[in-house]
């Protein structure tokens, strides 16, 4: 069975503390390809290799079963400068 939008967010929500989170199906909807910005302050004082891995290992299950998976994570201060170079 796909991997849903669903299936993410839930698993994400229940690893993190969430301030901003946004997932990306980008397989037109067969569920194998995914891009998430997740936003957490469990993200303080830690590379983006740690960062990854933390999302990686809660991840796991999510991930096996998909074919592509990217990733950008952010501190809550590091969002709001993004933000602001946004526009």
């Amino acid at each position: 069975m796909p991997v849903t939008v669903e299936d993410l967010e839930r698993a994400i929500r229940a690893a993190f503390p969430v301030s901003h989170l946004v997932i990306e199906d980008q397989s037109s909807g067969c569920g194998s390809s995914y891009a998430i910005f997740l936003v957490s302050e469990v993200f303080e004082g830690k590379s983006t290799l740690a960062r990854h891995r933390l999302i990686n290992q809660a991840l796991k299950q999510e991930i096996s079963q998909l074919h592509a998976f990217s990733q950008k994570s952010f501190t809550p201060a590091q969002y709001a400068t993004y933000q602001a170079k946004s526009g």
